[in-house]
């Protein structure tokens, strides 16, 4: 059985005992549960529930694993014969999630 959840402006296909790394989830404490409302599909073997655009009903629990940062992104600008030069960097907060169970 699996799902496909919407978190943070991006789609996740998750299966129970899935660890995965999301957008930074702000009301999430370590090892608190934490339910996800927003499923878009559910599969089950050869049948597959499609929502419109949410599947009613449907809803996947997942365990915080730890809130951290990413690694760091470089974001390097460069003009061409002008002697334009910048460097930035930029570290993400994520979520660590364990899924821990799919509710149909």
């Amino acid at each position: 059985m699996y799902a496909i959840i919407r978190t943070g402006g991006k789609q996740y296909r998750v299966e129970e005992g899935l660890n995965l790394v999301v957008e930074k989830i702000k009301e999430a404490e370590v090892g608190q549960e934490v339910v996800l409302n927003d499923v878009l599909l559910l599969a089950d073997g050869d049948k597959a529930t499609v929502g419109n655009p949410l599947v009613e009903g449907a809803s996947v629990v997942a365990k915080v694993v730890s809130q951290k940062r990413a690694s760091k992104i470089l974001v390097f600008k460069r003009k061409p014969k002008k002697g334009y030069k910048k460097l930035q960097g930029h570290r993400q907060y994520v979520t660590e999630l364990e899924i821990t169970k799919i509710n149909a």
